[in-house]
């Protein structure tokens, strides 16, 4: 069964595509230009407060997306803390060695990685992937051949899952999925999900052509995209979001560590 995704719409799933992704990339460069780790903390936790409460979604699926991210936050950081350089030492003990320095830049990267986790599912959340590719077809002029082209690969994931469900369940019926090494069983799945692959997308590339998908002008489309208001509070959002983090990281920091390039 399909999970509803956007089912429950809030005022962050009216933004445009396109300007949303815009925004989201320029987020993340910015994220790369901060070096502050009180700042870093404040917008990591901001990001959190809007992925918690503006996506729409239930807390019980956001909180699973969240599990493989805050894993990955543990094991950048702990690679960092562990074995990093650093002057003023806390724990030494062979290979270990945890200083001052390292355990900042540890939390830093880390806090990193979940800004970066929290960018990418607001926007996946609150993002239809066909609306987005009629945005960018309609306000950044990404030829239709491309757009429709990822839209027609999107909606064969799924197709090939069920697939594989199905391949399964029919070779453990003939007793094939208890034999052979690893080897054989890659076999046995990868060349019937193959086969059918390319033939499907041979049949939709025909279906593309005689269509004229290829055809760049005096295209309709189902659906008509543009900019809103919602576009302008997004921006307002972001801005707040940083000077939000710039103001309480530089006026009520957490910890005396300005720079973690320099720190110590």
């Amino acid at each position: 069964m399909q999970l509803e995704l956007y089912k429950n719409r809030t005022w962050m799933h009216d933004i445009n595509p396109s300007f949303k992704l815009l925004g989201m990339v320029l987020l993340f460069f910015g994220i790369l230009f901060i070096h502050n780790v009180n700042i870093m903390l404040n917008l990591t936790g901001i990001l959190m407060l809007v992925y918690l409460l503006m996506t729409g979604q239930t807390y019980k699926l956001k909180l699973f997306l969240l599990i493989p991210f805050i894993f990955l936050f543990f094991t950048s950081s702990i690679s960092m803390v562990l074995f990093g350089k650093g002057e003023t030492t806390w724990l030494e003990f062979g290979l270990i060695n945890v200083s001052e320095e390292s355990f900042y830049r540890g939390i830093h990267l880390g806090l990193r990685s979940l800004a970066f986790a929290f960018c990418g599912l607001i926007f996946a959340l609150t993002t239809q992937p066909v609306y987005l590719f009629y945005s960018l077809m309609q306000q950044w002029k990404l030829p239709p051949k491309f757009a429709y082209s990822f839209m027609a690969g999107i909606r064969l994931l799924p197709l090939i899952l069920e697939e594989f469900l199905t391949l399964r369940k029919a070779l453990i019926v003939r007793g094939v999925e208890q034999k052979g090494n690893l080897l054989k069983k890659v076999y046995f799945y990868s060349i019937p999900l193959l086969s059918q692959s390319i033939r499907r997308a041979h049949r939709i590339a025909v279906a593309m052509e005689a269509k004229r998908f290829s055809n760049q002008k005096n295209r309709t489309f189902y659906y008509e995209l543009g900019y809103s208001r919602m576009d302008l509070w997004f921006v307002l959002l972001i801005f707040l979001m940083i000077a939000l983090s710039l103001y309480l990281g530089m006026r009520l920091p957490y910890v005396p560590v300005t720079d973690v390039r320099y720190s110590g």
